[in-house]
């Protein structure tokens, strides 16, 4: 009798206690929302597009893996041991959060957000215990939006290979087509390869998808691989198929068949090919490991009892290390909250309509306005676009400017390195080069250029390009993102430019007299250019 009454006594602490550690995990979740609101947010806008309409699904399931995984994971434990490594992950989230507010890269914030994550659950189970869950913790990044400037390299790449081989399909038809850059031209109606087409919104999910069969899967580490990999090829040619199959009906049927409830319909249809595909490809590994359990076996898809497993939360232990984690996620949400912010200069720029229509000898013509679907995508605050001519040259400039106020919160500059092939036009040839020009008095300036030359059937072009970044002129993308955080949190600015200069070669024109005409032309462009573009 004795003895049951001490059970019973010991019983009643160790559920207040459990009770008090849940309290304590809910007050740090609600601590975290001061440091990863920003992030959570961009999120949430994200997630309203068509690419990223997959990632509410994302923490469902890296939940649905986590619980699959916590039933192999004791439920009584009389201590929790080794919590400082998951400490020092917390303060390190915590760094990379707290960069990503004061440059309001709400990116950074995300990938803050995932680290702090994974910090938590080593506190609350131990380094040794929380380890093996990094499976369910990392496949939250299939939530992110790629950053700005990867994303147009990754569409337009998708966009080329899906054209090349949807129009392979319908030539194999017998169906006439031909092909300019990302356009589809069936002759009496011409296709649009756009960024919607590109297969990004398939790509993304099936990524998850096959993450996830690769976690489950029964198999050797080569069948895992194998999976993982897989979701690249089959959404090329899944979504090449649909392209190829959309353009055999157009030529049969006509246009109505790209639009519309029937456009939307086909992309269903292919997403879900492209889960079966997966399936498919698990059944033929089972196969060749002369493996006979059912897929859903192999696969582990058995997901009865989590709903018993998501109960184990209420009964996390309080515990030192989960106390720390609060202590430290508390003072970084306050800090941020009462640290002051970097004063925004005031910019002081003139609008690019009153770009002077006259630069030495060089006269310019009407200026010219980008397609509505291209303004969409280039996102610039302030742009232009126009031709200068001079009676000393056989052929004009083509001088484009895009301005930006802030490069953060999903605004920003993509090079034209990505999308020129799109517009059917061949790159041969792209080098970083340094031009000198002669400056307003007479001395030698030194301007670093990504150099290309661009083909088209037999037209040729020499394009000069760079980046226009407070004061900096630069040539990477990857430099000009990096500088572009620095300035943020030191200075609080972002704003900055892309400058391309383009000029056709003439026929039997040398590359020489289109790099002077080029230099002669920038030379008086530059002195001018920080009225518009601030340093």
């Amino acid at each position: 009798m004795a003895q049951n009454i001490t059970e019973a006594s010991s019983s009643f602490l160790n559920s207040n206690r459990l009770s008090a550690g849940f309290g304590v995990f809910v007050l740090l979740l609600a601590a975290a929302l001061g440091i990863f609101w920003f992030g959570i947010v961009s999120l949430g806008e994200a997630w309203s597009t068509a690419e990223y309409s997959h990632g509410p699904l994302i923490p469902l399931l890296s939940l649905i893996l986590f619980l699959k995984h916590l039933k192999d994971v004791p439920k009584l434990h009389p201590s929790v041991k080794a919590q400082y490594p998951g400490l020092i992950v917390i303060f390190l989230a915590l760094i990379v959060a707290g960069v990503g507010n004061i440059a309001r890269i709400p990116d950074i914030i995300t990938y803050g957000m995932i680290v702090w994550v994974y910090g938590v659950v080593l506190v609350m189970f131990g380094a040794k215990r929380g380890a093996p869950f990094w499976g369910s913790v990392l496949h939250l990044v299939f939530m992110l939006p790629l950053p700005a400037f990867l994303y147009w390299q990754v569409s337009i790449a998708l966009q080329g290979f899906s054209a090349e081989l949807g129009v392979s399909l319908i030539r194999a038809m017998n169906v006439p087509v031909f092909l300019d850059g990302n356009v589809i031209d069936l002759g009496l109606y011409k296709l649009d390869v756009a960024e919607a087409c590109s297969g990004l919104r398939y790509l993304f999910p099936i990524m998850s998808f096959s993450y996830i069969f690769c976690m489950l899967y029964k198999g050797s580490f080569a069948h895992k691989a194998i999976l993982l990999l897989s979701a690249v090829p089959i959404t090329i040619l899944m979504n090449s198929a649909r392209i190829g199959m959309i353009g055999v009906l157009v030529d049969a049927y006509g246009i109505e068949q790209a639009e519309g409830f029937l456009h939307v319909f086909q992309g269903w249809v292919i997403f879900i090919l492209c889960i079966l595909s997966l399936f498919a490809l698990a059944k033929i590994l089972q196969l060749i490991a002369r493996d006979k359990r059912p897929i859903l076996v192999a696969l582990e898809l058995d997901f009865a009892k989590l709903s018993q497993q998501a109960k184990r939360v209420l009964t996390i232990r309080s515990s030192a290390g989960l106390l720390i984690a609060l202590g430290m996620t508390g003072m970084a949400s306050g800090a941020l909250y009462y640290s002051p912010k970097p004063s925004v200069a005031d910019l002081q720029r003139d609008p690019l309509f009153l770009f002077p229509t006259t630069i030495d000898e060089w006269k310019a013509g009407p200026p010219a306005k980008l397609e509505p679907n291209i303004e969409a995508v280039l996102k610039a605050d302030d742009y232009l676009l126009v031709d200068f001519a001079s009676a000393k040259e056989q052929a004009p400039v083509n001088l484009f400017i895009a301005w930006y106020r802030k490069q953060t919160e999903g605004s920003g500059i993509h090079s034209p390195e990505v999308c020129v092939p799109a517009g059917g036009w061949e790159m041969s040839k792209i080098e970083v080069d340094t031009v000198k020009v002669q400056g307003a008095d007479g001395s030698e300036i030194s301007v670093p250029v990504n150099r290309a030359i661009i083909r088209k059937g037999l037209s040729k072009q020499l394009v000069y390009y760079w980046f226009e970044q407070r004061g900096r002129r630069l040539t990477s993308d990857y430099v000009s993102k990096a500088v572009t955080v620095l300035d943020a949190m030191t200075i609080g600015r972002t704003d900055g430019g892309l400058v391309r200069l383009v000029t056709p070669l003439s026929s039997g024109e040398e590359e020489g007299d289109a790099e002077r005409r080029l230099k002669s032309f920038m030379s008086g462009m530059l002195q001018i250019l920080p009225e518009f573009v601030p340093e």
